[in-house]
């Protein structure tokens, strides 16, 4: 094994990834399931860059005003998953079965991708996809 070699090239162009992230389709699935296997969703921010990303997250509800400007960080070239079933590690109590949508906005470029995990019947389904990056 080998350390990652510093990027000059990907560092002066002010590291992989955008600012900010739009995930349109957020549905924390109703409590259910057991051990590791339970109903969850997940926010994912990968860091490539020397510089630890500070983070702005806003929630959109399609029946309520905006929660906003919900902090965290990531630090250099580290990845952080936050699941957003767990009110402490997000910073707010998603309601379950309810529509929204998330803007992740931050101070360096960073990667994120978003997933979700709904065991309500026998065959589980795990459905992960890119969000969407604002130039």
């Amino acid at each position: 094994m080998r350390q990652c070699k510093k990027n000059t090239e990907t560092e002066m162009n002010n590291q992989e990834g955008h600012k900010t992230w739009i995930i349109p389709d957020g549905w924390l699935p109703p409590a259910g399931g057991s051990g590791d296997m339970i109903n969850h969703e997940s926010l994912m921010i990968l860091n490539t860059g020397s510089e630890k990303a500070q983070i702005i997250i806003d929630i959109y509800f399609g029946d309520r005003e905006p929660v906003c400007d919900l902090p965290l960080s990531v630090d250099a070239e580290r990845i952080k998953a936050i699941r957003l079933d767990l009110p402490d590690e997000l910073g707010f109590e998603l309601p379950r079965a309810t529509q929204y949508a998330l803007r992740i906005k931050s101070d360096v470029k960073v990667i994120v991708q978003y997933g979700r995990m709904d065991v309500r019947q026998p065959n589980l389904a795990y459905y992960g996809t890119m969000a969407y990056p604002i130039q």
